[in-house]
């Protein structure tokens, strides 16, 4: 039973009801204010567009120039980059709204009464492991079909099923299918962890020593939110310029045939 104002803390989000069959949780109610959040933002961003930029649209151009060179700069590709820059930014400005809604006073408080228990309206949004292992399917499909578009089905499958270096060229392949699976658990769990961890941490501590400690812990759960969101993206981008890459002896086997002819 939850008490309102009493410490509770929960793995799993609360089931509010059900639409034509589907759960509704509190989780999933906080992603849809995360996404109405970065909506009117992008609207209200995008109606202060100037031709002659102030101060602000100065600063976002800056960022904007720097970050999509930095995924340029990796995928080693001007093309490459306007194609998968949308992609990246949008898992970043997501994961990091929603690590930052986390420190609103809606959680825990906000809530409705069924009989004696209170349950919150409200969940962290990466603190629930099925949206961080849905950010992570999204993610995991984006590379491997990445890979098979560029390179084609064949070429791409010889990363992971390879006859023509023996034994040991099919135990590499084999390792790396078991790697790219295990994508999957790292990029959820890894999320997950952090942001459940922290989350219980600012609750314990809050509870106990609720004064003066919860500022600084607030400020370092901020930087890690910040730094959750930029693995994730970053580490997407690099799993994407492996995916694409050539596979390996691709590149020395096509100057030997150069040569030869």
């Amino acid at each position: 039973m939850h008490e309102e104002g009493a410490l509770h803390i929960e793995l799993a989000s609360e089931r509010l009801g059900s639409v034509w069959g589907l759960p509704i949780t509190t989780s999933l109610l906080t992603t849809w204010l995360v996404l109405i959040t970065l909506l009117i933002m992008a609207f209200v961003v995008g109606r202060m567009l100037r031709m002659k930029p102030g101060r602000f649209q100065a600063s976002v151009e800056l960022l904007y120039e720097y970050v999509f060179g930095y995924v340029r700069d990796m995928l080693e590709s001007d093309k490459l980059a306007k194609r998968y820059f949308p992609f990246i930014a949008t898992i970043f400005l997501f994961i990091l709204t929603a690590n930052l809604f986390d420190f609103l006073p809606i959680f825990g408080t906000i809530g409705i009464h069924r009989g004696e228990e209170f349950v919150p309206l409200f969940h962290a949004v990466n603190a629930d492991l099925n949206t961080t292992l849905a950010l992570a399917i999204i993610s995991f499909f984006v590379i491997e079909i990445s890979g098979i578009l560029t390179l084609g089905v064949l070429k791409y499958g010889g990363k992971f099923v390879n006859f023509k270096g023996g034994a040991m060229g099919f135990i590499v392949g084999l390792l790396e299918l078991i790697g790219n699976l295990a994508r999957l658990i790292s990029f959820s769990f890894r999320l997950f962890g952090a942001i459940f961890a922290g989350e219980v941490l600012l609750m314990v501590i809050g509870t106990f020593v609720p004064y003066l400690l919860p500022i600084p812990l607030m400020a370092f759960e901020i930087f890690i939110s910040i730094l959750q969101a930029g693995i994730f993206a970053i580490l997407t981008l690099a799993f994407i310029k492996i995916a694409i890459a050539e596979p390996h002896g691709s590149h020395d086997e096509a100057h030997a045939v150069g040569a030869h002819s």
